[in-house]
């Protein structure tokens, strides 16, 4: 479950390292795969000046792992070790063209197929 102020981690290639939420879209509280708003917190060394990612921006950004338990369709449940996002552009499709770990497999039902095929699929 994420809320407003939460911290949570980049997991691609777009050259951001922390973020943190500030909106959450439709929901008082995000899970797997919902939509929030975030302001970057750390970047790389690199600067990204090609695609404007700088310390203090927002984004739109999905949610891809939580700490909190998710149950899947085969009535088992799944749970990480951190909270994490990919970062979205203005129509909602990644900024970076690799996921490091593992994806849920029922974002596929969330009709997120880019992502699916991106990273590497959990059950």
């Amino acid at each position: 479950m994420i809320q407003k102020q939460t911290n949570l981690t980049v997991i691609d290639n777009s050259g951001v390292r922390k973020v943190q939420c500030i909106h959450i879209y439709k929901k008082p509280i995000a899970k797997l795969g919902d939509l929030i708003l975030i302001t970057i917190k750390q970047t790389k060394k690199k600067k990204y000046s090609k695609l404007n990612i700088l310390k203090g921006n927002l984004f739109k950004a999905i949610v891809i792992r939580t700490k909190y338990n998710h149950k899947n369709s085969n009535l088992s449940y799944i749970k990480f070790d951190d909270n994490s996002v990919i970062l979205l552009n203005k129509q909602n499709q990644p900024i970076g063209t690799r996921i490091f770990g593992p994806v849920p497999l029922s974002l596929r039902y969330m009709s997120f197929f880019k992502i699916i095929t991106m990273g590497t699929t959990l059950i």
